[in-house]
């Protein structure tokens, strides 16, 4: 198991001896997952949070009609999982899919707080996890409210430009809630401006 992203991802937050590291790592698992294959259903409830060592993943809630509403991507060096089902042992009203070959290093939530017991200072970097969740999903609510699909837009591709280079532009579009051509017109207009 690769566990040097890892290590740097953690080291950022947290400083650690060798026993503690080890100790972290023993706690993860390793789990790979094809494209299209699930790390989260919905109903299920969450009981883990995972690293993505390598590989995308997309959030996205099914609607009645056999659509799907993306809500959310995770990249290389990002955390997965869904807080609101895991903190609340309540069933996910998400899915979490790959959308290719995907390397997940899993923390399941019983691992998580045995090492919250055994080393206290991974309660900082839970803590600092959950803040930075709550930033990122508080900030997507007051950008779908105030920022036109433009701006919206503009702002994905200033903030996460990784995201046109490898997510399928049809997610893209239901993420900024627009159909695919309204992006394209998007995407015309402001290179066009250039």
């Amino acid at each position: 198991m690769n566990v040097e992203k890892l290590k740097k991802s953690i080291g950022l937050f947290i400083s650690l001896s060798d026993e503690e590291w080890q100790q972290v790592f023993n706690a993860f698992r390793m789990e790979t997952l094809k494209k299209n294959n699930y790390f989260l259903t919905e109903g299920q409830v969450c009981k883990s949070i995972a690293y993505v060592n390598f590989g995308m993943l997309i959030y996205f809630k099914s609607l009645t009609n056999s659509d799907e509403m993306t809500t959310d991507f995770a990249f290389e060096g990002d955390w997965v999982t869904d807080n609101h089902s895991r903190l609340n042992s309540s069933p996910s009203l998400l899915n979490i899919k790959a959308i290719e070959d995907t390397e997940l290093l899993v923390l399941t939530s019983k691992n998580l707080s045995a090492l919250y017991d055994n080393i206290p200072k991974t309660e900082r970097l839970g803590r600092i996890l959950i803040e930075q969740a709550f930033i990122k999903v508080t900030q997507q609510n007051i950008d779908l409210q105030v920022l036109s699909a433009k701006e919206h837009y503009v702002k994905l591709l200033e903030q996460q430009p990784e995201v046109f280079q490898k997510i399928p532009l049809y997610h893209i579009a239901n993420y900024l809630g627009i159909n695919p051509k309204s992006l394209s017109r998007i995407r015309n207009e402001i290179l066009t401006n250039k």
